[in-house]
């Protein structure tokens, strides 16, 4: 990075940074010099207009469009001001949705036909509805736009797994930390592999370690016992945006989010009822409508016009990459042993309207690599239970129960030719590369592919799982041991997160998994298939 640039990036932060923790930056310009009216704020006190108290955020960047959300204080209108500048010469202002108290105050704007392969800067601020002359001090933000044509590098993060097992946030020891340091790589966005929050995770104020200190959490009602009300799962949302690594990670870099369990309850599927003494709502399902409300309310998501709920989506992000960011939870059928020699309901994993139209999506995919966000490995068993299965891995041996779904997903990939597939997960609390290798495997009709795992963040560390043959998994690389503690504090340093770099020239594809202080400790270089 030549020192011009790097004077460029160090200014943006710093005017991130100072835009997220400044109470008196009040906009005086909310309009622009491309005709839009402008409209000058009244300085008030701060008692009497709105307020962003949790900060913004950006995600579903898709082509030419992003998605902007935040949550105001009290009903008010979300104005967007963006450019590519971020003196915010010739911007533009869109008039976004009013938060309202059925949303929790929530509100998000669609940002669309923005100019390919930029920088955008962005500021957030809300207009009271009574007095339409009173605004919110502003939060800025940024996010880059997909590349045109190829040439221009690509970089991504991905990880998983916030504030479980009791770690919260620690400001003692500086907070979720980790975030920090995934956001001074300066990713172009982070993939978020669910566990998202940690709905049955209570937080309590203090954890005694094994050395004698004392890890003190910050503490809330709503994360003092398991979420079963719709005010508690969004409190679980918002005690992960009380951080301050967090805040100033979400305004710097877009998210794709998906979920996994404990957004709802550990190992969770449809028609559930529960045998656990710590929930006085026993049905999960209805726990789980609540959850996914809380779930679309507090993340940067857009909704399908179809079908608002459904979680599992796609993204292109230029002529180098698509993203197929999938949902093993809203459809699976009841675990179980799972070695059922016949797919039907009891067996579905993703399911078949999913399956479908992910077939559909990698055939019609033009992209150079396609990357399958998955919230589960593949290959590692993860048992719910004596006897039950959680994860689709159910043992060695040939393809039963959901990896039916797999197998006929791997077969269709292989069998329609689709190359430069990886697939990119969390789950465990540990970091890995996997590679499947039909040569190696009970079930062999498939490409070789790699899976890569990271994870968590600020959560508990766990593994190794059991690797299963069904699809010949190998351990290329692993930070888990049967020696090391499990479920140590954050504090330890098992804490991990991936990137991607795909060379805009080459096409060669660089997968990296870094520690908690962003060190590299694995790297990879794939260099794509050519079709012959």
């Amino acid at each position: 990075m030549n020192l011009n640039m790097s004077q460029k990036l160090k200014r943006r932060q710093f005017l991130l940074q100072a835009a997220m923790t400044s109470g008196s930056i009040v906009a005086t310009n909310l309009g622009s010099k491309s005709g839009l009216a402008q409209t000058p704020a009244f300085i008030t006190l701060d008692k009497n207009r709105p307020t962003i108290p949790y900060g913004i955020a950006s995600g579903d960047i898709n082509g030419n469009s992003a998605v902007i959300w935040s949550r105001s204080d009290c009903p008010a209108r979300m104005i967007i001001e963006y450019a590519t500048d971020e003196n915010f010469r010739n911007s533009r202002r869109i008039l976004g949705q009013v938060a309202a108290a059925n949303t929790d105050f929530t509100t998000r704007t669609y940002l669309g036909n923005l100019p390919p392969g930029q920088d955008i800067f962005y500021r957030v601020t809300f207009q009271d509805l009574k007095d339409t002359n009173i605004y919110s001090a502003p939060v800025i933000g940024h996010l880059k736009t997909a590349p045109q044509g190829r040439g221009k590098d690509i970089f991504f993060a991905w990880s998983g797994d916030t504030a479980g097992q009791g770690w919260g946030i620690n400001s003692e020891w500086g907070g979720m930390k980790i975030y920090e340091s995934i956001r001074k790589l300066n990713p172009d966005f982070f993939i978020h592999s669910g566990d998202y929050i940690y709905a049955d995770n209570p937080i309590k104020s203090e954890v005694s370690l094994d050395d004698g200190s004392i890890w003190k959490n910050i503490t809330t009602e709503e994360k003092s016992k398991v979420a079963e009300t719709l005010k508690e799962f969004r409190g679980n949302y918002i005690y992960n945006l009380l951080d301050e690594n967090v805040r100033r990670f979400n305004a710097q870099v877009p998210q794709l989010v998906q979920w996994d369990d404990h957004e709802v309850r550990n190992n969770w599927y449809p028609g559930q009822i529960l045998d656990d003494e710590r929930y006085k709502v026993k049905d999960v399902s209805l726990l789980a409508s609540r959850a996914k409300q809380a779930f679309l309310e507090y993340t940067p998501i857009r909704f399908n016009p179809q079908d608002p709920k459904r979680i599992y989506r796609s993204f292109n992000y230029g002529q180098l990459l698509d993203i197929f960011m999938l949902d093993k939870r809203s459809y699976r059928g009841k675990n179980s042993p799972n070695n059922q020699t016949v797919a039907s309901t009891e067996t579905a994993f993703l399911g078949s309207p999913q399956i479908r139209w992910l077939k559909n999506q990698l055939k019609n995919s033009k992209a150079t690599w396609k990357v399958i966000a998955s919230d589960m490995p593949i290959g590692l068993i993860i048992r719910d239970g004596k006897t039950d299965f959680e994860n689709a891995a159910n043992g060695n041996g040939k393809a039963l129960g959901r990896e039916l779904e797999l197998a006929d997903l791997l077969s269709f990939i292989k069998n329609n030719n689709i190359q430069n597939i990886i697939w990119l997960t969390a789950d465990v609390h540990y970091a890995a590369a996997h590679y499947y290798d039909p040569n190696k495997a009970q079930f062999t009709d498939f490409k070789p592919f790699w899976e890569f795992v990271a994870g968590p963040l600020n959560a508990g560390n766990f593994g190794p799982n059991q690797l299963d043959n069904t699809f010949g998994p190998e351990v290329k690389f692993q930070t888990a041991s049967p020696d090391i503690k499990l479920n140590q504090a954050p504090s330890a340093g098992l804490q991990f997160f991936g990137t991607v770099k795909i060379d805009g020239k080459t096409e060669v594809l660089t997968v990296s998994l870094h520690n908690l202080e962003g060190q590299k400790i694995y790297s990879l270089d794939l260099p794509p298939e050519v079709k012959e």
